[in-house]
């Protein structure tokens, strides 16, 4: 059976390894291209957009795919939103995997907001350390609030014109370690930890080093699903998802 893999996340790649290792499976890998230095894959890839829904759903067509997963990343609204268009323009079933949300838990000091506008303004007028873990394209709504000094850690560099004026910039790929998290806090003395609430444990760490040092999380909340999308938590279960598809037809 023909797959279309839309990834760039934990999840993706556990589940493109475990397709790699199937013969039963023909399936290629979707990147968005948003990373300059993307990591080795076990599947074939394909890089850059389809152009919308009506792109998406010529290419699911002249391909054949018989089954479209879409493992993007939880903040990833439109391309979420693409799929499930395309999938019902093409006829192909979708499957959506989205690692659950981070709950706050005993200690826990957090606050979600709709948009990074309001967690800028949340961050008050007296100058704070704040600890910018939000990813590169969400850097501009901070510019409003140049009193603060921000650490910001992002896998590629950001653009110089998105950033606050007082920012140091690190560059890394998770998954962290805690400890290293504790000492990015003292060394940076940070006060507030922003971040998306993205799930999963290969940032989570963040969240833990927070606890312990008492810090005020910010948490962008996630965007809703389309209604009515089948919804897996991680790989395991989409893989399962597959063969059951793969059972149905006799395969």
């Amino acid at each position: 059976m023909r797959v279309l893999l839309l990834g760039g996340t934990t999840e993706a790649r556990a589940l493109a390894r475990s397709l790699a290792g199937d013969a039963r499976f023909r399936a290629t890998l979707s990147l968005a291209g948003a990373t300059r230095a993307p990591l080795a894959q076990p599947l074939p890839a394909r890089m850059g957009g389809f152009g919308g829904v009506e792109g998406l759903a010529a290419f699911l067509r002249a391909e054949g795919i018989g089954a479209l997963v879409d493992a993007t990343h939880p903040f990833a609204a439109r391309m979420t939103r693409n799929a499930a268009g395309a999938a019902a323009v093409a006829g192909v079933k979708l499957l959506r995997v989205a690692r659950p949300a981070w709950r706050p838990g005993p200690g826990d000091n957090w606050a979600e907001f709709p948009d990074m506008a309001a967690i800028a303004a949340a961050l008050g007028e007296t100058p704070r350390r704040v600890w910018l873990t939000v990813g590169q394209k969400e850097l501009a709504p901070f510019r409003a609030a140049p009193w603060h000094r921000y650490l910001i850690r992002s896998v590629d560099p950001p653009a110089p014109e998105s950033l606050p004026p007082q920012a140091t910039v690190i560059t890394a790929t998770g998954p962290f370690a805690l400890d290293g998290e504790r000492a990015l806090l003292r060394e940076h003395r940070i006060e507030v930890l922003v971040s998306k609430n993205s799930g999963g444990t290969a940032t989570q760490a963040k969240l833990l080093a927070a606890r312990e040092a008492g810090l005020p999380v910010l948490l962008l909340a996630r965007p809703p699903d389309p209604p009515g999308l089948a919804t897996v938590p991680d790989a395991a279960s989409a893989l399962a998802w597959l063969h059951g598809l793969l059972a149905e037809r006799g395969a």
